[in-house]
């Protein structure tokens, strides 16, 4: 048996990986280890190590790495703290291989460690761009770390190439994100309401905006914005969900507390809404606004709407359903207006697959025998 390891460390890259991570549970060709770490092991951030031990998967490492900080030097502790927890993780579980999503700051780390004990990686969501986060420069290092790919769309597989990565190795699977809407029993209106412990209105909106990692303004004044439109709106529930341990996402955290505190009668806010409860809202949602990349990938499966709002997913493929503005007051408010009109009868294409991520990765994980880490550069002849 391949012993796979996988490292998640947020609430979003553990509810798009949980497919993934069942399917290599339940294989006879693969041994799962489970690495937990970053804002999964907070309080602060809703402790969601508690959603995969509720879940049942086996945990082989947890590895503490959050500061209270989410200054600069703060988040660059943190990843220091992630490298050599995790490094000690490989050297104890000794996987054959790991699998990694995405491009936040622990994930790295991991790649790193990695990198440095010769075990091969496997990179879900490579060769997307965000131009709006220091995300980008993150993804495009793990691409050059990883040995084996596998991108939500084709455009991301040409760029992942680009970037130098033999096409044998490089694979379009769709988002994995998908997989989970097509197979979990989600909520229906009056379980969702007691979930939440509270009534939904004429109209609801979903909110999650995160830090523009790469803008010099203070995420304040974006948020302010935000705020000061949605606070117009007439019966309308708002649901916020915090910011993730990005530099400066404290600030957007607070704000929010400080939101619903002086409007508990239309507010409430999530550290972590969990996986179920996340998809289960998006069926009661009029639309979704933010700047977070689930609005631009599994929100447009429930064909509604998502007010996607300054550069943070600059540069990502985005169908019929997402519109993009600037953080500012009029941009937002017409954007408001358009998705309150928004024609729900209607199907719209969206352009990241058909939700089989996870069946089409582990068919192409037992068929690689052949690993050579000393990859030569794809060079491609323009």
């Amino acid at each position: 048996m391949k012993k796979i390891a996988i490292v998640t460390g947020t609430r979003a890259d553990y509810g798009l990986l949980r497919p993934l991570i069942k399917a290599v549970e339940d294989s006879f060709d693969f041994e799962l280890q489970l690495i937990v770490t970053a804002m999964h092991l907070s309080p602060e951030f809703g402790y969601t190590v508690q959603e995969i031990e509720k879940d049942g998967f086996p945990i082989a490492k947890k590895v503490e790495c959050l500061l209270s900080s989410d200054t600069a030097v703060g988040v660059s502790k943190s990843m220091a703290l992630a490298l050599s927890g995790i490094a000690e993780a490989y050297a104890e579980l000794k996987p054959n291989l790991v699998l990694l999503l995405g491009d936040r700051t622990e994930i790295f780390s991991a790649a790193i460690a990695a990198m440095s004990a010769n075990i091969p990686i496997g990179h879900i969501h490579g060769g997307e761009t965000t131009e709006g986060a220091y995300d980008e420069g993150i993804r495009h290092a793990i691409t050059k770390l990883s040995y084996f790919h596998f991108t939500s769309a084709e455009e991301y597989r040409q760029r992942v190439i680009q970037l130098g990565e033999n096409p044998n190795r490089v694979f379009n699977v769709g988002a994995i994100g998908l997989d989970s809407i097509k197979k979990l029993p989600l909520l229906n209106k009056q379980d969702f309401e007691l979930s939440i412990k509270a009534k939904l209105a004429k109209k609801n909106i979903l909110v999650t905006y995160h830090p523009v990692t790469l803008e010099k303004e203070s995420p304040r004044v974006s948020f302010e914005k935000i705020l000061q439109c949605l606070n117009q709106l007439e019966d309308t529930r708002l649901i916020f969900t915090f910011a993730n341990s990005d530099k400066c996402g404290r600030i957007i955290n607070q704000m929010i507390k400080e939101y619903v505190a002086s409007h508990s009668d239309r507010s409430l806010y999530f550290s972590s809404l969990g996986q179920i409860r996340y998809l289960s809202a998006l069926q009661y949602m009029d639309f979704v606004i933010g700047n977070s990349s689930s609005g631009l990938i599994e929100v447009p499966q429930f064909n509604i709407p998502t007010i996607n709002i300054g550069d943070r997913q600059k540069g990502r493929i985005m169908g019929p359903t997402i519109f993009n503005c600037k953080a500012e007051t009029k941009e937002i408010e017409a954007a408001i207006t358009k998705a309150f009109a928004f024609d729900r009868t209607k199907r719209y294409d969206q352009p990241y697959g058909e939700g089989t991520a996870t069946e089409q990765i582990i068919d192409i994980l037992k068929n690689q025998n052949e690993i050579d880490l000393k990859k030569k550069f794809y060079d491609i002849t323009f």
